[in-house]
């Protein structure tokens, strides 16, 4: 259960390497477990009566004594589960079957993959300076080799490499964040996410050297629905077509501007093959994946279909959450043509995966293609194979109200991952991430647990104060944007 990683301390066991952090002796270590140990009865007999109490709020039958205490005060049980060796099974995780087998998405190996992605998805958010009054305003607080530490992220095994940056030569509301200071570091680019590679040790256990790349979404893509209707565009020379929206982010660019004199797409994709060749020259077994949530989603698709035209004989998958559909029929089958695998993780509350189009007619339409000779071109299509979550199947998540920012938020789609086994049973009570990061950018959990709505932010805003008392907003300078750094890495 995910209260299980709220009440574990680094402190709690002598065996823990947190402990070496504080250079205590053994006799300290001792004397601090006993103290631990002698305090955890009172403790644990408040949390369980708030915790069966939460469970009598939701209509849920509450579990025995004995199994609150097994989950909550197990001080030696590891609050993250350990790595397994999946080289052998890479092929099955990936999807070399389409994920055909509905167990294969019970599976705990696949799991911790889907976490994984997901929070490097996560990354794009918390990294992201989306603060109006920043002179910084839409670009990532961190550079690229301090992103990961910062965000806790060094246990996933990856290195970044580049950032992308993107901009759009059409009008898309509140896709371009924007500053509102005089000078701002881009008047025409935002971050836009980033391209990493896995380090040896995360390469031996996947059985290959995965390059990944992490696209930043939009909680905002809700409103773009009247601005999305139907309009797709030509991509290639086949019949595909794509969103032009989509697209417009994907490959604008402009040689007068600092961070998008090449386009996302430009970015990407140089980088890209540019690591593939590295490590195939190395003998290495070389992989793609591509993540992204909402607009980042849709992002990672058109990044798939171009690196799978280009780059021959390279394993790609695309694992997304809450994307919207992006093309039509033909672009779908393009990719499938390319080998491309596509896991989409939805939320049946979330209404941005039905998006765009007029969702009810094109599902509709869809379903009488036998007895028309050509579907139309206007047709939007999802594409990969889907796993649907429901909000309602976690006890920690708030019923009877329609949170649409909350059921499109990332964290309660990782949350829901973290608990799900099938439809038909309850929420996993083993879960292991802290339930608290669901709360992060919205208001999903249910008041009894306690959790602030939004939480997540800087200390003080990012105001530093200075000796005499005044306040600025202020970057460490090797965050700074430097747009001759930035533009040479890509």
């Amino acid at each position: 259960m995910a209260l299980s990683t709220v009440t574990h301390s680094p402190l709690t066991t002598a065996h823990q390497p947190g402990l070496n952090r504080f250079d205590m002796t053994p006799a300290q270590q001792q004397v601090l477990l006993n103290h631990l140990q002698n305090k955890t009865p009172k403790r644990e007999t408040r949390l369980a009566e708030s915790f069966s109490h939460l469970l009598h709020h939701l209509h849920i039958e509450p579990p025995s004594r004995a199994k609150v205490q097994h989950i909550n005060w197990d001080l030696h049980k590891a609050a993250v589960s350990p790595k397994q060796v999946i080289s052998e099974k890479w092929h099955e995780i990936r999807g070399s079957t389409h994920w055909n087998d509905p167990s294969d998405l019970l599976h705990p190996w696949l799991r911790r993959e889907i976490v994984k992605y997901g929070e490097f998805a996560q990354a794009t958010y918390d990294a992201f300076d989306h603060d109006s009054s920043s002179e910084y305003c839409g670009s990532c607080r961190y550079n690229k080799s301090k992103l990961f530490d910062q965000l806790g992220l060094t246990r996933n095994g990856y290195k970044v490499t580049m950032y992308i940056y993107a901009m759009s030569h059409i009008e898309l509301p509140r896709w371009l964040e924007r500053s509102h200071v005089a000078d701002p570091w881009s008047r025409d680019s935002n971050w836009m996410g980033y391209v990493a590679v896995s380090d040896d040790l995360e390469t031996r256990r996947i059985g290959r050297r995965d390059i990944m790349v992490a696209w930043r979404g939009t909680v905002a893509l809700c409103e773009w629905y009247d601005d999305f209707l139907s309009d797709l565009k030509s991509i290639g020379a086949g019949e595909s077509k794509v969103e032009h929206g989509f697209l417009s982010i994907y490959t604008s660019k402009n040689c007068a501007t600092r961070y998008n004199k090449s386009s996302a797409s430009e970015q990407v994709m140089r980088e890209v093959i540019e690591l593939v060749q590295i490590y195939r020259e190395k003998g290495e077994e070389v992989s793609l994946t591509i993540t992204g949530h909402s607009l980042g989603g849709a992002l990672a698709l058109l990044n798939a279909h171009e690196a799978g035209a280009i780059i021959p004989n390279l394993p790609i998958t695309v694992i997304s959450f809450g994307a919207p559909k992006v093309g039509n029929i033909a672009f779908r089958e393009e990719l499938h043509q390319m080998g491309v695998k596509t896991l989409r993780v939805v939320v049946k509350q979330d209404l941005v995966p039905k998006m765009p189009g007029h969702f009810p007619f094109n599902e509709g339409f869809q379903a009488f293609g036998q007895i028309r000779k050509k579907r139309s071109e206007w047709d939007y299509t999802h594409v990969g194979t889907e796993l649907m979550l429901d909000a309602c199947s976690s006890p920690y998540l708030k019923r009877g109200m329609m949170n649409f920012p909350g059921f499109h938020n990332l964290e309660t789609y990782l949350h829901l991952v973290d608990g799900y086994l099938d439809s038909t049973t309850p929420f996993r009570a083993d879960a292991k991430r802290d339930v608290a990061l669901v709360n992060k950018h919205c208001d999903m959990l249910v008041n009894e647990l306690s959790i602030p709505p939004c939480w997540y932010q800087l200390a003080n805003m990012g105001l530093v104060f200075d000796s005499h008392g005044r306040s600025k907003a202020r970057r460490h300078p090797d965050d700074i944007p430097s747009p001759t750094r930035e533009i040479d890495s890509t």
